[in-house]
C-alpha cells in the first residue's frame, strides 16, 4: 500500500504584524511620555521664570529660584539638596546664613536689642516682631511731650541708631501714629486723635529722614488715633503704653498690604542710596 504524502504545514505570512504592533505600542508610549515630560518642562519653565521675576523685584532671588528647583530635600525640607556643596550649604544662595526677608529683621532685631538696651530697660522703647515686619515702638513718654507732635533732642541718639539700621535693609518703612481714647482738648493744636496720631508719625519721619538721611520715598504714613492699642485705656500706665508711634521695618508679608508702586518705589530708593 502506498503511503499517504505527509500534509504540507501552511506558511503563516502575517506573524510579522505580532512584531510590529508591539513595536507600534512601545512607539505609541514613547511618544507619550515624551509629550508628557514636554508639557512638565513648560510647567517648570514658567515656574522658573515667575520665580526669577519675583525674587528680582524682591531682593531674595537664590532662596526662590532654590525652591522652584526642586531636587533631594535638604535637612529643612526644601527640595535643594542637589544644589548644597561639600559644607552643606546651597551655593546659589548668595547669603548662605539668610533665606528670605523675615530672618534678616530676627538678626536685625537682636542687634538692636543690644543698642537700645538702655532705652528698652527703662521702658522708653520696645522691640517686637510681628508678621508684618518688626515694629519699632517709641512711647510717648519720652519722645514727645502730651498733646503735641514735637521730639525731644535728647531722644535724637536713639533715633540715629533705629535709622542706621533702616539703611543696612532694603525693605520699605511705614511710620505709626498711636494715642490712647482720652479726646484732645477744644484749644489744642490738633482737632482730634486723627491728626495727633498722624502728626506724630510725620515728624517722625521727618526726624530719620532730614537728620539721618534715609531716603523719603521709603516711608508711608499711617495715623490710627486710639484705634490700635496695645493696652487698655482704663488706667494711665495702659494708656501711657498706648500713647505711640511705631516704626515699622516691613517683611515680605507686611508689604502685600502696600501698594505696588510704592513698594518698588521704596525697594529702588533703599537701593540707590547704598549705591
Amino acid at each position: 500500500m502506498a503511503r499517504r504524502s505527509k500534509k504540507q504545514e501552511h506558511e503563516n505570512h502575517e506573524r510579522w504584524l505580532v512584531s510590529y504592533a508591539d513595536f507600534i505600542t512601545l512607539l505609541f508610549a514613547f511618544f507619550v511620555v515624551m509629550f508628557a515630560s514636554s508639557q512638565t518642562d513648560k510647567g517648570k519653565a514658567q515656574q522658573f521664570s515667575d520665580a526669577m521675576k519675583e525674587a528680582l523685584d524682591q531682593g531674595h532671588f537664590g532662596s526662590a529660584i532654590a525652591g522652584i528647583l526642586g531636587g533631594t530635600p535638604d535637612d529643612k525640607g526644601k527640595g535643594n539638596a542637589q544644589l548644597r556643596g561639600p559644607g552643606g550649604q546651597s551655593k546659589l544662595v548668595g547669603d548662605e546664613t539668610k533665606q528670605g526677608r523675615n530672618i534678616d529683621l530676627k538678626a536685625a532685631k537682636k542687634d538692636l536689642e543690644e543698642k537700645l538696651l538702655k532705652e528698652i530697660n527703662t521702658g522708653q522703647m520696645q522691640l517686637t516682631m510681628e508678621d508684618r515686619g518688626l515694629v519699632i515702638s517709641f512711647q510717648q513718654s519720652a519722645f514727645f511731650p502730651s498733646g503735641t507732635d514735637e521730639i525731644p533732642v535728647d531722644t535724637y541718639s536713639a533715633v540715629q541708631k533705629v535709622a542706621d539700621l533702616i539703611r543696612t535693609l532694603p525693605n520699605p518703612i511705614r511710620c505709626e501714629g498711636h494715642t490712647d481714647a482720652v479726646p484732645v482738648r477744644a484749644d489744642a493744636r490738633f482737632q482730634s486723635n486723627w491728626e495727633l496720631s498722624a502728626a506724630r508719625a510725620i515728624a517722625m519721619m521727618e526726624l530719620v529722614v532730614q537728620c539721618c538721611e534715609v531716603p523719603r520715598a521709603r516711608f508711608s504714613i499711617a495715623g490710627y488715633a486710639d484705634n490700635a492699642p496695645v493696652d487698655n485705656n482704663h488706667e494711665e500706665t495702659g494708656r501711657q503704653r498706648n500713647r505711640r508711634v511705631d516704626i515699622v521695618v516691613l517683611s515680605d508679608t507686611g508689604m502685600k498690604a502696600e501698594p505696588t508702586a510704592f513698594a518698588n518705589a521704596a525697594k529702588a530708593a533703599a537701593h540707590t542710596a547704598k549705591h
